[in-house]
């Protein structure tokens, strides 16, 4: 019997060996394609380092040199994209990793800062963790699927990370990307240092990867119905960790729910809560605003509510529903866990798909991005 030899797709400079210079040089990466040109062309291209820029002292694990993408808190991020030699293939497997770390010190300006403070000369960290992503497409910089997604990446040594890509289309490109972890209601300012891509290396899709990766989760029912069961989920302490928040808590009481002046299908923005940028844990200030959701709920016990989340419209679908849904998720579970029976509480992510106001501005996303109670019954 002869057996055939894996294929074996080849990268073009899989290090990032180039000149090493600060974002602001446009001079393009050897073998690589910028997408901030397509996506963001306003923004800055990406860091080779090392050179000490933005304070970042690291070495590079292969070769010389390495990239840095950062995401930024006016909603951008970067990514790099290269088409491939031979097509990953749809239904079959592939082997993939790559060398990760963070620095300590990522020193930078921000131009949310200077459009709305006018701050022409503070510097702001950017060392809030992020994750990577991995995207298969039709040409440079298409993102029809993601194929991988690391966990926030909070360590400031080198570490390898593996992927088995399951691709479920025919993709001709692949496409490297820093994102903000999830969930988050309001970008920050991040980066991930990125060297020592290996080739992509068909493999038995039985074979199993020891990944240091999310795996890609399916898409769960829409609307779901919280059982008393559930454990929390559990806060993570982390490095560089900040707290977002979508609303100041005013010193009197937030919502103010009133039996007398709310009927059935109407809906309330919860104000003042916040959300760590860690995972999905929701931070001790927000406690207030639930308590009083949960007194309220004690008080009437024939009421019935839906957590809806919201996002901007600016990342995929696929994206936002998960997001919504985990940020929903996350508030359900206090009540319940708090002692609201879980037959009274339901949770659904909806995604972009309700806006309230234009994403084009940072104030209309701002604004779409939020957590609401639905009252679903009364008595």
């Amino acid at each position: 019997m002869v057996m055939s030899a894996q294929k074996e797709i080849l990268l073009t400079n899989p290090s990032f060996e180039d000149t090493p210079r600060k974002g602001g040089q446009v001079n393009g990466i050897k073998g690589w394609y910028d997408c901030g040109l397509i996506n963001f062309p306003d923004e800055s291209p990406p860091d080779i380092h090392p050179q000490d820029f933005w304070e970042n002292t690291k070495h590079a694990i292969d070769g010389e040199t390495y990239l840095g993408l950062v995401v930024r808190d006016n909603e951008t991020w970067e990514s790099v994209s290269q088409k491939l030699s031979s097509p990953l293939q749809a239904g079959q497997c592939y082997s993939f990793s790559m060398h990760l770390s963070r620095s300590e010190k990522y020193l930078s300006g921000s131009r949310f800062a200077l459009e709305n403070n006018g701050d022409q000369r503070q510097n702001f960290s950017y060392t809030t963790p992020t994750v990577v992503r991995v995207w298969g497409g039709s040409g440079y910089c298409n993102t029809k699927e993601l194929l991988a997604e690391t966990v926030p990446v909070k360590h400031s040594k080198w570490k390898p990370y593996s992927f088995k890509l399951s691709p479920s289309l025919n993709h001709k490109s692949i496409t490297i990307e820093v994102y903000y972890k999830v969930p988050v209601l309001i970008p920050y300012n991040g980066h991930i240092l990125i060297d020592n891509l290996s080739s992509i290396l068909e493999i038995d899709c039985n074979e199993e990867i020891v990944a240091q990766v999310e795996e890609k989760k399916s898409k769960r029912p829409p609307h779901k119905r919280f059982k008393e069961n559930k454990k929390v989920i559990k806060e993570e302490v982390v490095e560089d960790e900040t707290e977002v928040a979508v609303t100041e808590a005013p010193k009197q009481k937030i919502m103010n729910l009133d039996r007398t002046k709310i009927k059935k299908d109407q809906i309330f923005e919860i104000k003042s809560l916040n959300f760590k940028s860690d995972v999905t844990s929701i931070d001790k200030e927000s406690y207030e605003v639930l308590d009083e959701i949960y007194d309220f709920l004690q008080e009437n016990k024939d009421i019935t509510i839906e957590i809806g989340g919201h996002t901007n419209g600016l990342p995929t679908h696929e994206y936002c529903d998960k997001l919504s849904e985990e940020r929903a998720k996350e508030v359900a579970v206090y009540l319940v866990e708090k002692g609201i029976n879980g037959d009274r509480v339901f949770y659904r992510g909806y995604g972009k798909r309700k806006a309230l106001a234009s994403n084009l501005s940072a104030e209309g996303r701002k604004k779409n991005q939020r957590v609401e109670i639905k009252i679903l019954s009364i008595g």
